[in-house]
Formats: structure tokens, C-alpha cells, sequence
């Protein structure tokens, strides 16, 4: 059975739980790794996703990024600014549900720009990250940090960026099997991490009352509290 991470992410402090987090992004990353090897995926290349305005040769790209990203991360450039908690970096942004924001229309073009290699190349980019991660990850310090490249200035600590990874993970996993038509989704483990940082950013964002509301009295839920993505 995976291990069922709990986590004081609110008040922005890290685990002390390396291990179990690195392990947890590893099996998630895994799985993503073998979805996006799966004949159906390349099949479906060209055709629509379940999400507006991407297609599944694009998300596929997205996915994989949560693989490719945490090495191009690691070897980025750190300078010592306050690392970004994985709360913040999700509680702050803005323009999620809109699919024209400045937000998602840059994750769509760096999505199309992984994907543009095709369906067996992104596998495979994807698939040699991994196995370069499972043995990098076991020798990184637990305070090492990472550049945010696509925030210029901007870091995390490792384990913190695994965890929104873990996130993303959680949410495009689904997207894309439900895409191509296969049954997939992330280790419970991941699955646990991406609610427990997804909460805790709804939490940041509206405050308790507002996510109480969304929790248990619907029709008080003006805003939506629990939508972070």
C-alpha cells in the first residue's frame, strides 16, 4: 500500500519526510511515464482532449514536463531568494478557469513546444529522465533547492517543488487517460500530496470560512473556494 503523506503545508513548513515525498513522486512520475508510452496515447495524438483547447499530443507534453522540468529545475542557477512554498505557488495564480489568461496560454505554448517532437520521442525523453531521477533524487540534500526557470529569480526547495509536481501529476495523469480512453490515475500516495496542497492553497487563497462553505454548505460557496485549478 503507498504511503499516505500529511503535511502542515499551510503554514508553509516542509515535512520532514524526504524520503516518502522523493518515493511518492517517483511512483507518480512512473505512471506518467508509462501512460505517455501507451499505444493509445500515440494513437490519439491529433485529436481533442478533455480540455478545452488542448490537444492530446499537448497534453501529453504538459505531463511530461513534470518529469523533464525537475531535472532542467535542478540544474538551474540558485541564488539564495526565499524559496516559494508549494501553497504560495499555487495559491497566487490567477486566471486558472480561463482558458485565454496569460497563465494557461503559457503553459499551452510550452506544452506544444515539448509535444512538437512527437508521441515516441516525448516518451522516450520522459522515460530517460525518470531513470535518471530515481537514482538523483536518492542523492540531493533534503534543503536542496531548485530554480523556478519559467519565474526568473524565483526557487523552492526540492521537496517542495516535488510536491506540486505531485500535483500535477494527480490532475493530467486523469486528463490524458480519460483522453485516449484508458483507466489510469497516480499512487495514492501522490494523490494524497495533491490534496493536501490543493486545500491548503484554497485555505491561502479564501480563507477558512469560505473553504468550510465549499465543504459543507454548498450553496455559501460563492466563490468557489476549492477551485485552485
Amino acid at each position: 500500500m503507498d504511503t499516505v503523506i500529511r503535511c502542515d503545508l499551510r503554514a508553509g513548513k516542509m515535512p520532514g519526510m524526504t524520503t516518502e515525498i522523493r518515493q511518492a513522486y517517483l511512483l507518480a512520475a512512473k505512471r506518467g511515464v508509462q501512460l505517455l508510452a501507451a499505444e493509445e496515447v500515440a494513437r490519439c495524438w491529433e485529436d481533442e482532449s478533455v480540455l478545452p483547447g488542448m490537444w492530446v499530443g499537448g497534453l501529453a507534453g504538459h505531463l511530461a514536463r513534470s518529469v523533464l522540468q525537475v531535472e532542467w529545475f535542478l540544474d538551474g542557477e540558485v541564488v539564495g531568494a526565499e524559496p516559494v512554498t508549494p501553497v504560495r505557488y499555487y495559491a497566487r495564480l490567477v486566471g486558472t478557469s480561463v482558458p485565454d489568461s496569460a497563465l494557461n496560454v503559457g503553459v499551452r505554448a510550452r506544452s506544444e513546444e515539448t509535444a512538437a517532437a512527437g508521441s515516441a520521442i516525448v516518451a522516450e525523453q520522459a522515460q530517460a529522465a525518470w531513470r535518471r531521477l530515481a537514482r538523483r533524487l536518492d542523492e540531493e540534500p533534503a534543503d536542496r533547492r531548485v530554480a523556478v526557470l519559467h519565474r526568473p529569480g524565483e526557487e523552492m526547495l526540492l521537496d517542495g517543488y516535488l510536491q506540486t509536481r505531485c500535483v500535477e501529476l494527480a490532475v493530467h495523469l486523469e486528463d490524458l487517460a480519460l483522453s485516449v480512453g484508458v483507466r489510469c490515475q497516480a499512487p495514492e500516495a501522490a494523490l494524497a500530496i495533491a490534496v493536501d496542497v490543493l486545500v491548503a492553497a484554497a485555505r491561502d487563497r479564501h480563507g477558512d470560512q469560505a473553504v468550510l462553505h465549499a465543504l459543507a454548505r454548498r450553496e455559501r460557496d460563492a466563490v468557489q473556494a476549492l477551485r485552485v485549478l
